[in-house]
């Protein structure tokens, strides 16, 4: 399967993300959220990340919600903004908040870990399909989709299944399970986040996941529930992912029904936050790429590597000239100068790693800094 849709209309981007995003506060050391004296302040949303992750790759990336009409709006347009994503989609709501939420250090699958969200009633939540611009969501390659955004209210449920419909001419629809039981305030989130799935051309689902919401054993059984998707991504956490390509009579399919295995690479993990999108990130920028599926789960493997290895749900972005400088420009005499140093990013090595053969790929190892110099992942590639 390869990015398709109406490639040629003026305005069309790579990819559109829609979904909430909320100002992230992390602590500033390990403890108990009661313990906890101060944070510093990040960003957090599962489709803006992957917005993000994207534009840092080089990808022209779209990001479509709702914030409101306060200061942890403006930062959250101003620092999605400044992966280089396009945001001039995003609404204001005067009425209603920005969402908010802490969370303590700890490892998210641990028992100590702690969050606590303040987004009830957010100005995401208040999404529908009646004040989205349904033409820009649409002017994508890719739409990107997650089932958080159904969770949030019945307007976003009505505006995901207007979205997940099958229509000629939509884009691919990409759809990140997401399974979130603490936001659903009744037990049909399951049903729903099927039904939603069964609409998407790729879906990603994490193998625990799917046990947790639909009872679901194994990926195969995954793929039993799921026959629509052209293409399905089983991922199974440090073991690595599966991606089920298309069955016969299916909407693009691949490769006639092929499952492609890939092993994650070892990775020294600083925050267990964001692989997940990121992953996704990095297997939507390897389709857009026009890439084999082994390379497409490589390049969402070593995406989520990146992202493992920092303490916050994305790597910083990368430098950019100031905005007020025309580009190319020295800023003191306005004659043109070179161009400003760029921070590298998974996406500077990931071809090289990802066209590894499997006995070297299988020697990989990914620690803290590995994005920043070729020479460090060179050494760790030759590392038995």
């Amino acid at each position: 399967m390869t990015a398709t849709g109406p490639c040629n209309a003026p305005g069309v981007v790579d990819v559109v993300a829609l979904g909430e995003s909320m100002v992230t506060f992390l602590p500033s050391r390990p403890g108990r959220l009661a313990d906890v004296p101060s944070f510093d302040r990040a960003i957090g949303g599962a489709e803006s990340n992957v917005a993000c992750v994207l534009a840092a790759a080089g990808h022209t990336a779209r990001w479509i919600s709702r914030v409101g009409a306060d200061g942890f709006g403006d930062h959250l347009v101003e620092a999605i903004g400044a992966y280089g994503v396009d945001v001039s989609h995003v609404r204001r709501d005067p009425e209603r908040p920005t969402g908010v939420y802490f969370r303590t250090a700890g490892d998210r699958a641990s028992a100590a870990h702690e969050v606590a969200y303040y987004r009830a009633g957010s100005a995401a939540s208040a999404m529908a399909v009646g004040n989205v611009d349904l033409d820009a969501v649409r002017s994508a390659r890719i739409l990107h989709l997650s089932g958080i955004t159904a969770a949030l209210s019945g307007d976003c449920l009505e505006l995901m299944r207007e979205l997940t419909a099958r229509r000629p001419g939509r884009p691919l629809v990409s759809f990140d399970v997401n399974h979130r039981p603490g936001l659903w305030r009744d037990a049909d989130g399951p049903r729903v986040l099927l039904e939603l799935a069964r609409g998407a051309d790729i879906v990603f689902v994490g193998d625990d996941e799917a046990r947790a919401a639909w009872g679901l054993h194994g990926p195969r059984a995954v793929r039993d529930a799921l026959p629509e998707p052209g293409t399905l991504v089983v991922k199974q956490g440090p073991a690595g992912a599966l991606a089920f390509g298309g069955r016969a009579g299916g909407p693009a399919a691949d490769t006639d029904g092929a499952v492609t295995r890939v092993p994650a690479p070892r990775v020294e993990v600083i925050a267990a936050v964001g692989a997940g999108d990121a992953f996704a990130a990095g297997f939507l920028s390897a389709t857009l790429r026009g890439l084999p599926v082994r390379d497409r789960l490589r390049y969402g493997h070593l995406a989520a590597a990146a992202a493992l290895t920092v303490p916050g749900d994305l790597v910083p972005p990368p430098a950019r000239p100031p905005a007020t400088v025309p580009p190319g420009a020295d800023p003191e005499t306005g004659r043109p100068a070179p161009s400003p140093a760029r921070r590298p990013s998974w996406i500077d090595h990931a071809g090289r790693l990802a066209a590894l053969d499997d006995r070297a790929w299988g020697r990989l190892r990914l620690g803290p800094g590995w994005t920043d110099a070729v020479d460090r992942a060179e050494e760790e590639v030759r590392t038995p």
